[in-house]
């Protein structure tokens, strides 16, 4: 794919990164305010306390580092491209996590709503279908179980090439 640029020197903000400890949304969020941008969207997906009528203790998320890398960050890229968008930022926990902690987190700015609403759905959608991050799970019983998320049946369908 093309350097991403608006105008000649200025790139648009196009990073996914996996992350060991909690962080920052505000400065994560502050790096995608731009002049150009006239909305910004995000999603925040967190530790619950059940899955499937069980209930969780926590979990843990392992990667496949380098490659996880990569394909969120053409995930990035491409949501840049297909909607438009001025910036798209995508931090994914790996490690352990408690109930209630931050695991993944997505921002995207545009000119518009619908385009900042669209990439960042297009991103959590893909990252959950191709990236290669596993979450393991501790239920109350002593269990513990292996997932890999499955993208909902919306995700896989072709995003409209032109937000409104």
């Amino acid at each position: 794919m093309a350097a991403l640029e608006r105008e000649p020197g200025e790139p648009v903000l196009a990073r996914f990164e996996l992350a060991e400890a909690p962080f920052d949304v505000a400065a994560l969020r502050t790096r995608l305010l731009r002049d150009e941008a006239g909305a910004y969207a995000s999603f925040e997906g967190w530790v619950r306390d059940h899955n499937e009528g069980r209930p969780v203790l926590g979990l843990r998320y392992e990667a496949y580092a380098a490659l996880a890398a990569a394909e969120g960050q053409r995930i990035v890229e491409e949501a840049v491209v297909r909607f438009g968008a001025c910036g798209v930022h995508c931090v994914h926990r790996t490690g352990e996590l408690a109930i209630g902690e931050l695991a993944v987190w997505v921002g995207a700015s545009a000119a518009h709503r619908d385009a900042a609403f669209a990439a960042c759905r297009f991103v959590i959608d893909e990252v959950k279908a191709r990236v290669p991050i596993w979450k393991h799970e501790r239920y109350a019983d002593g269990a513990r179980q292996w997932l890999h998320p499955q993208p909902a049946p919306a995700a896989r369908e072709p995003a409209p090439e032109e937000p409104r």
